[in-house]
């Protein structure tokens, strides 16, 4: 059941957050993602965050600013399931377009936006990691 954002929320969320990027991106640096935790947990309330909940657990959860994509995490033993396609799926049904970035070394992610209908806009250097950056877009 995909429901909106409480605060009782958050702890959980960051975990699933630190997890799905240690995961993700080996290609960074650790100390990256556990120096940011902080700033990243102080700001995510401030993002339109929907929370996918299985059987009374928080399974992965997606975070928004306008049409922006900012993160869509799933909680690692919840991978494989098309808890994350039912996010997209649900934020498509929301709006007429949809915008993100993904590591272009994560090649998986991008795998898993072309295949629900994202296409490439362009590519750029994340000015934070120095990794290259890819902006992807999906239209109604």
């Amino acid at each position: 059941m995909i429901r909106k954002y409480q605060k009782s929320d958050l702890d959980a969320l960051m975990q699933i957050w630190l997890e799905g990027n240690l995961d993700a991106h080996d290609f960074i640096d650790p100390s990256y993602w556990h120096d940011n935790y902080e700033l990243v947990k102080k700001e995510l309330p401030n993002a339109q965050l929907y929370v996918d909940e299985e059987e009374g657990e928080i399974a992965g959860f997606v975070g928004m600013q306008g049409d922006y994509i900012a993160g869509i995490f799933v909680k690692r033993d919840h991978r494989g399931r098309g808890i994350g396609e039912k996010l997209i799926d649900f934020l498509k049904l929301k709006h007429d377009k949809l915008q993100l970035s993904v590591y272009e070394k994560n090649e998986a992610a991008i795998s898993f936006y072309q295949n629900r209908g994202f296409k490439l806009v362009k590519k750029e250097i994340d000015q934070e990691t120095g990794a290259a950056d890819c902006l992807m877009e999906w239209d109604a």
